[in-house]
């Protein structure tokens, strides 16, 4: 370690320890301390230990989006004017109907779960200081809204998760890879669109995700392109 590396986390870590509460999640901060540039602030610390484990926090997103329910009324749609500005343009785009104006709950609930945002970013009250009023977000929510979004910023995660082995063929992964679902999303908004809300973010979620051989993934989208337009002729 640099000397200045040296001096720059002893620093952070006065600061860290100083803004600390008196409860804190022990893994948070366990992970705070091992990594090469310790977080300064408990809010950092927090953030940094949701991006790090992005599987961690898609059950978590999932799990509270299954205590609040899908809202009453509420049903996927998407955008197809400028007046539906709040809604998805694509059904790629995880359902999401507190981002939507006319369910979101406002201030102190998370955008994603619909559940209250706690202090730092948390999803449960350790502090008793009731919902943060300035927050619409939890920490873990944002990293598990990253994933569904861009799956591929976490391929190296999603090939050992898979033990380096093309989900389809079984032969070894090398460079030439690319993330699928293994439910196309075209067929999620066809088929599964009624699904109760929590229930469609599982099409989202790591056990709907999985790495192929390019060639593999090229061959697929080329099979599913031809059930498209299949369909699109019987209609």
């Amino acid at each position: 370690m640099s000397e200045w590396r040296q001096v720059r986390n002893r620093q952070a870590l006065a600061r860290l320890r100083k803004a600390l509460p008196a409860i804190f999640p022990a893994p948070v901060l366990t992970h705070a301390l091992k990594k090469a540039f310790i977080p300064p602030m408990p809010r950092r610390a927090i953030d940094s230990y949701w991006r790090a484990h992005p599987v961690r926090a898609d059950r978590l997103a999932r799990m509270l989006a299954r205590q609040t329910g899908t809202p009453d009324g509420w049903t996927w749609r998407l955008g197809m004017s400028g007046r539906d500005g709040d809604l998805p343009r694509s059904f790629r785009m995880p359902p999401a109907p507190f981002r939507e104006n006319a369910w979101c709950r406002g201030l102190g609930f998370c955008r994603v779960c619909g559940q209250p945002v706690y202090a730092l970013g948390w999803h449960v009250d350790l502090w008793s200081r009731g919902p943060n009023q300035n927050a619409r977000w939890h920490a873990a929510c944002i990293a598990a809204w990253n994933l569904w979004t861009a799956p591929s910023d976490q391929i190296q995660l999603l090939k050992r998760l898979q033990n380096r082995r093309c989900a389809e063929t079984g032969g070894r992964l090398g460079k030439a890879v690319e993330v699928d679902h293994r439910v196309p999303l075209f067929r999620v908004w066809r088929e599964h669109r009624d699904l109760p809300w929590p229930s469609l973010l599982d099409f989202w979620g790591v056990a709907n995700l999985q790495v192929i051989k390019r060639d593999v993934h090229v061959a697929k989208c080329a099979a599913e392109a031809g059930f498209r337009s299949r369909i699109s002729i019987e209609l």
